[in-house]
Parts: structure tokens; C-alpha cells; sequence
């Protein structure tokens, strides 16, 4: 399926009113997306709500099997069920997808794709193009052009994830929260297992009894192999919850086959796309979740020689991105961006 030649599609955004739903709509708007048509879908609860888009009030819309008639390209932003369940009936409509969800990620026939990394990999789409763990997108695009020079061979990465990443009621829990916090009140958590006003705790999916990573972790280090098309990457993840509302922080040591310096580092980053450097030693300024929040780019820092790798071949670094931004609904609408290149 191509839709190279389209200049005009119809574009549905399914999930619409959820916290990427709407990142999505300012996305294609302030990225002067070309569309002829803008159809925004949700669960029967959310049908009948208006959301602004380029100076017009457009109504949101009950998903349905029908819905996808006539639609190019279905931005999906509403869980894996979800996605799993329209799949075949955007298919039937010959609705390409490109799935916020982590359904297909891993399947084989699927590109996994971060347009500043893997963009030729949307040529082998056969109606679904999966976009990323928003850990993985934040953690690893700073890393590729460093890969692409001298290849890492080894990863660790210490996630600590915003509220957005658990989706609106996680942001709202988290205000509401801190509230009754501040104000000396009980409050019980009903969206995350945990307290999360002025706490961190483990990232609250699954863990595996055998190897002790939870789901998190698992999808970062896999996804993370097969974006980078390397599946030798040796790779350690530990995801954490913050009390951040919309912006991912990650702590990156990487090894490389041969020595490189921090400078080198630099020089590196200074011209990658979707990358920029905060790294002001003399203020002690570097990436934080206040500044990379509302932001495209992805904010990286504290660049420096890992002291415990004599070798001279590991690097430390910070990064912070904006989850629902460049984690997701930007990733998202860059794809569809390439799909008409």
C-alpha cells in the first residue's frame, strides 16, 4: 500500500480525546499536516464531544467497524485491544495504521520505525506501522548517530517515566494527589498501585519470574534491538514512575566497540536531527522534565566518561524527552509524514 502519490489524505485519529489523542490533533495542526479531512473517533462515552482543530469545531465520533471507510491513514492512540479489534476492518478499507500501541511492535512483519533512525523500514508496511515504546523512541534517538559512527555494544538504561505514560487519569491522579498531600489529606490511588505524590516506585507492569524485568523494561531492550536492526545490542533496563507529569527522564551508560570521548560525543549530537544539547557544566544546567516539556526535541546532557570502563569506550549521558511529544504522538504523525514523502 502506498500512499506516495496522495497529497490530500483523509486522516482518522482513533483514541482522540485520550492525553496522546489530543497531542496528536495540535500535532497535525501545528506541523501544517496535509489533509483533506480530519475524522476524530473515540468509545461510545466520548462520542459527541467537540475538539478544536485549525479554527474549526470538529465532533468526535463513536468508533465503529465502519468508521475507517474512506480513511488513508488511522492514527491509533487507544490501547492494544483496541487496535487489535479494528485492525482488520481498517485493513478492509484499505486504511494504512500506524499504532501507538505495543500490539504489533514486536511482530515481524511489522516496521518498528523512528523516522530520525529507521525511516526506509515504512517501505515494508503492509497496512501497519508500529510506533515505539516511548522509552525506547527517547532513550535510543540520541544514540543512533553515535551507533551509526562507532557501534554500542552494550546499553544500560534507568528510565524515570512521567505520569503521562499511564495516559490522562495518570496525570490527573497525579494532581490530585499531590493536593491532597500538600493539604494534609488522605488519598487512595485507584489508576496507579502506589502513592505517587513525592514517591518513585517500580514501573507498574508485570514481572517476569524468571528473568525479573517487567514488561517496561522488556519492551525497551527488544525494541531497541530491532529498531536499530542490531539484535547482538547487550542491553539492561530499570523503569521507575516520577512525579513528572509529561516528561521521560533516562540515565544512559553506552559501550562502543572503540574508544570515544565526550567530545567526540558532542560533535556527534551537535548536528543529529530530533537532538538537542543541554550540557552547561559551569551552571550545572542540563536536561530536565520542565524544559523538555512542550518540546519536539530531545534534550541531552551530563556527557561524560564512564570512569569505571578503563577503556575509554563508555559514555554516560542524560537524556529528557517529552513523552507525549516525541514518545508518541509526534513519532506518530512524523511517520504519516513519511508515508506521503
Amino acid at each position: 500500500m502506498t500512499l506516495k502519490k496522495l497529497s490530500n489524505p483523509v486522516v482518522a485519529i482513533v483514541g482522540a480525546t485520550g492525553a496522546v489523542g489530543v497531542e496528536l490533533l495540535r500535532c497535525l495542526e501545528q506541523r501544517s499536516f496535509p489533509l483533506s479531512e480530519l475524522r476524530l473517533l473515540a468509545s461510545a462515552r466520548s462520542a459527541g464531544r467537540k475538539m478544536a482543530f485549525r479554527g474549526k469545531q470538529l465532533q468526535v465520533e463513536e468508533l465503529t467497524e465502519d468508521s475507517f471507510k474512506g480513511v488513508h491513514i488511522g492514527l491509533f492512540s487507544a490501547g492494544s485491544a483496541t487496535t487489535q479489534r479494528f485492525a482488520a476492518a481498517a485493513a478492509r478499507a484499505g486504511t494504512v495504521i500506524v499504532d501507538n500501541s505495543s500490539a504489533y511492535r514486536m511482530d515481524p512483519a511489522v516496521p518498528l520505525v523512528v523516522p530520525e533512525i529507521n525511516p526506509e523500514a515504512i517501505a515494508s508496511h503492509k497496512g501497519i506501522i508500529a510506533n515505539p515504546n516511548c522509552s525506547a523512541i527517547i532513550s535510543i534517538t540520541p544514540l543512533w548517530p553515535i551507533h551509526r559512527r562507532n557501534r554500542i555494544k552494550r546499553l544500560q538504561i534507568a528510565t524515570y517515566q512521567a505520569a503521562s505514560g499511564a495516559g490522562a487519569a495518570a496525570m490527573e491522579e497525579l494532581r490530585e494527589s499531590t493536593r491532597a498531600y500538600l493539604d494534609g489529606k488522605q488519598f487512595a490511588p485507584k489508576v496507579l498501585p502506589h502513592p505517587y505524590a513525592f514517591n518513585v516506585f517500580s514501573h507498574n507492569t508485570a514481572v517476569d519470574p524468571v528473568t525479573g524485568y517487567n514488561d517496561e523494561e522488556t519492551k525497551v531492550m527488544n525494541e531497541t534491538r530491532k529498531i536499530f536492526g542490531d539484535p547482538d545490542i547487550a542491553i539492561s533496563a530499570t523503569c521507575v514512575r516520577v512525579p513528572v507529569l509529561r516528561a521521560h527522564c533516562v540515565a544512559l551508560t553506552f559501550e562502543c566497540e572503540r574508544p570515544i570521548t565526550p567530545d567526540e560525543v558532542r560533535g556527534i549530537l551537535g548536528s543529529a536531527p530530533g537532538v538537542r544539547i543541554v550540557d552547561d557544566i559551569e551552571h550545572n544546567y542540563f536536561p530536565m522534565p520542565v524544559d523538555a516539556s512542550g518540546q519536539d526535541d530531545i534534550l541531552v546532557g551530563r556527557i561524560r566518561r564512564d570512569l569505571s570502563d578503563p577503556s575509554g569506550r563508555s559514555i554516560a549521558l542524560f537524556i529528557a524527552g517529552d513523552q507525549l511529544l516525541k514518545g508518541a504522538a509526534l513519532n506518530a504523525v512524523q511517520i504519516a509524514e513519511q508515508l506521503l514523502a
